[in-house]
């Protein structure tokens, strides 16, 4: 048995190395299918199972001709076996890992090295396999293969992460070298403010080696280039740029840049780009050729500032260590502000678990905290009476939170106190007349984004020349950036009687407008969505989001799905297609709505497919229902043979022997190719009191004569079957 089993892993073997040397040769003509795609994808989480194992194998294989081993027949026999499985299973990786270079999105030098290097490994260790038992292998050559493949996984290893951390990963730690002080005076706004937003948040997946949307964001030219979607930006235009587009989109949109589980943007990071595009982003302008009183120079000058700031020498002792540790929990960071400083840098998060203590229990390190990071929490302005404990505090950040000003007057007794930012809030010029003279030290305030007019904040800066006022997108009055769309927050578009309708945007002070009768919605006319908005009927909203001062945002169309009805038992007559089998018959009736995307439209799950074979949907109530309409959800993807059904028949009645045709559908069918969409087939009947359904959706079986297809079947695709 084992021997049969050890021939067949051979055999396996030696087919993997034929399989991979055609995908090699062929490489340049091979197209990846969607339905492979996630299997290329999980290269990178089972490539250390491979690793593990080749390297405890080749490591056997050293001390293999060791007198004392030798003679060893199970040493032997053991050796062999995990060397087989080490090299099937890094053949199984190397397969995974050419499906994904396939995608798209990975070039360079470190690919080419990581690629033929993992392709190296396989063919030579797979040598070494056939070759243990010839004459001329020995204790030289075991020793000498064992040496080779170490240092060759090492070096795969290497370049592995060099594309998926970035370049000098691993030696960056002991290599990194402190960059100068740029002087204000010499500082160019892209060199020293622009490109190391660049470098820090966006070059790990936009390099040479790691080229997402081949895009490279490297150095000037690159960017200037821009990507696969066309150009970064419209210079003087940021309203327009896809640039600013992307990086004030909701973190949980798969569009939003940087990508959901990177290192985010700061809010002075955007501002500082998006008034660099607006000032037409200009690759060699000085920070000090900028008017004085500029919005992009000020926050320029304050981005600069932190490198020689963070030399300040604090006299106060450190803080206890235990007492740090402590104090850390889910929703609170303490931490050092830098090696071996007494200094503490304070950010808190999540708004549910925040409350007063959350401040007040910071008692204990009150002399030590410098920075305190309160960004989007539920602040309110009685809780500044327990920052004013925080006496060598320099730099708070309130941006978002729901104070007012009435509460500054706690904030002026911090004798240190130099940056204070208040984007986002409802503070208004009057509160800041009246406290701002009792602050002695602060030097930058930011304001964007509250009621301010820029009238205000330019009288503020006459009065104040010693405070930067950083005003963000409102330092000039002109075009302002536009919204996101509004977002939908209900768990499901699928209801059975009514939906209490949930919207949401993520700035607060937004109007959302909507309309359900096709037209666009404006800001004057259109229905206000309001908190307890509900729906009762199969609707297709279109919303927009306004606010005084921005762009409307782009139209957010929503689908709802009324389905009053539920099958008891549900079965289908002829098999699905068996690429997409969704779940089964219970697909139609299970709430889940298939979805698609740009790169691969068709594989999602909760699409059943019928090709060849028409649907015939059986279904039973165990009490009669009184249905009077019917409605399909259907995907069309006439590129790719997805194409809606021929005809659709309804039958319905009181048993299986007494059904009557309660209506027929003949869906448009498409006469070129277009962009791919989700539509419903709807049908409306005269009401029937039915205990037995039957649904019969025919496919096309012939596709028409303008498709590069023609005359083949076409495939139908259903996810869910709405009753009322």
């Amino acid at each position: 048995m084992n021997s049969n089993l050890k021939g067949y892993a051979e055999n396996l073997l030696f087919a993997f190395n034929i399989f991979i040397l055609f995908l090699v040769v062929f490489e340049s003509k091979i197209t990846v299918p969607n339905w492979l795609q996630p299997i290329g994808r999980m290269h990178p989480m089972v490539l250390h199972f491979p690793i593990v194992i080749l390297l405890l194998a080749v490591v056997l294989e050293f001390f293999r001709f060791k007198t004392k081993y030798r003679t060893q027949e199970f040493y032997e026999t053991f050796t062999a076996n995990l060397f087989l499985a080490g090299i099937l299973f890094s053949a199984i990786t190397i397969l995974m890992g050419l499906f994904l270079s396939k995608e798209g999105g990975y070039e360079g030098a470190a690919l080419q090295w990581h690629k033929w290097l993992g392709i190296g490994i396989l063919f030579f260790t797979s040598f070494i396999y056939w070759s243990r038992n010839a004459r001329w292998y020995n204790d030289r050559t075991a020793k000498a293969g064992a040496l080779i493949t170490t240092f060759s996984l090492i070096f795969v290893g290497h370049y592995g992460a060099v594309l998926t951390h970035g370049e000098n990963f691993i030696l960056e730690p002991v290599t990194i070298t402190e960059k100068p002080i740029i002087p204000l005076e010499e500082a160019i706004v892209f060199d020293h403010v622009i490109q190391p937003i660049f470098e820090q948040k966006c070059v790990s997946c936009h390099n040479p080696d790691k080229v997402k949307g081949k895009l490279q964001l490297t150095d000037a030219e690159s960017v200037l280039k821009g990507g696969k979607t066309g150009k970064l930006f419209e210079a003087g235009k940021p309203e327009l740029s896809l640039l600013l587009k992307r990086i004030y989109l909701p973190v949980e949109d798969k569009k939003h840049m940087p990508p959901k589980g990177k290192a985010q943007l700061t809010d002075e990071e955007s501002t500082l780009l998006y008034l660099w595009v607006k000032a037409n982003a200009d690759f060699s302008k000085k920070v000090t050729d900028l008017p004085a009183n500029d919005s992009l120079r000020l926050l320029a000058a304050t981005f600069l500032k932190p490198a020689a700031a963070s030399e300040t020498k604090y006299t106060f002792a450190a803080a206890n260590d235990q007492t740090i540790q402590k104090l850390n929990t889910n929703y609170r960071v303490v931490a050092p502000l830098a090696k071996e400083s007494p200094a503490l840098a304070v950010n808190v998060y999540n708004k549910q678990a925040y409350s007063a203590n959350t401040l007040a229990d910071l008692k204990e390190v009150k002399d030590q905290i410098v920075a305190l990071d309160l960004n989007k929490m539920p602040v309110k302005d009685a809780d500044l009476k327990n920052i004013n404990q925080f006496r060598n505090l320099r730099r708070l950040n309130l941006n978002f939170t729901d104070i007012t000003g009435r509460g500054l007057a706690e904030l002026a007794v911090l004798p240190n106190l130099e940056n204070l930012s208040m984007a986002g809030t409802s503070i208004r010029h009057k509160d800041l007349q009246q406290q701002l003279p009792a602050f002695k030290n602060l030097k930058t305030v930011v304001l964007w984004n509250t009621g301010l007019v820029s009238t205000e904040i330019e009288q503020l800066q006459k009065a104040y020349p010693a405070i930067n006022f950083i005003s963000g997108f409102k330092d000039d009055g002109t075009t302002p950036i536009k919204l996101n769309p509004p977002q939908l927050k209900n768990s499901s578009p699928i209801f059975r009687e009514t939906l209490p309708l949930q919207l949401h945007h993520p700035i607060k002070g937004v109007a959302i407008r909507y309309t359900t009768d096709g037209s666009e919605p404006d800001s004057l006319h259109s229905p206000l969505f309001k908190p307890g908005t509900t729906l009762a009927n199969m609707t297709t909203m279109k919303a927009k989001a306004y606010k005084t001062g921005w762009l409307g945002s782009d139209v957010a169309v929503f689908n709802f799905y009324r389905s009053a009805y539920k099958p008891d038992s549900v079965r289908l007559v002829y098999p699905l297609n068996r690429v997409h089998q969704a779940n089964g018959a219970k697909t139609f009736f299970d709430g889940e709505l298939g979805t698609f995307n740009a790169n691969s439209p068709a594989w999602a799950n909760n699409w059943a497919g019928f090709y060849k074979h028409q649907m015939e949907l059986i279904s039973e109530f165990k009490q009669p229902v009184n249905l009077s309409a019917i409605a399909l959800n259907i995907l069309i993807e006439s590129e790719n043979n997805i194409f809606p059904p021929a005809v659709v028949e309804v039958w319905g009645g009181p048993t299986k022997e007494k059904l009557q045709l309660l209506t027929t559908l003949k869906p448009d069918q498409p006469q070129e190719v277009k962009k791919p969409i989700i539509k419903l087939i709807e049908g409306k009947f005269k009401p029937h009191q039915v205990t037995y359904l039957k649904i019969i959706a025919k496919p096309v079986l012939e596709l028409p004569a303008w498709h590069r297809s023609k005359g083949k079947p076409a495939l139908l695709l259903i996810d869910e079957i709405f009753l009322n």
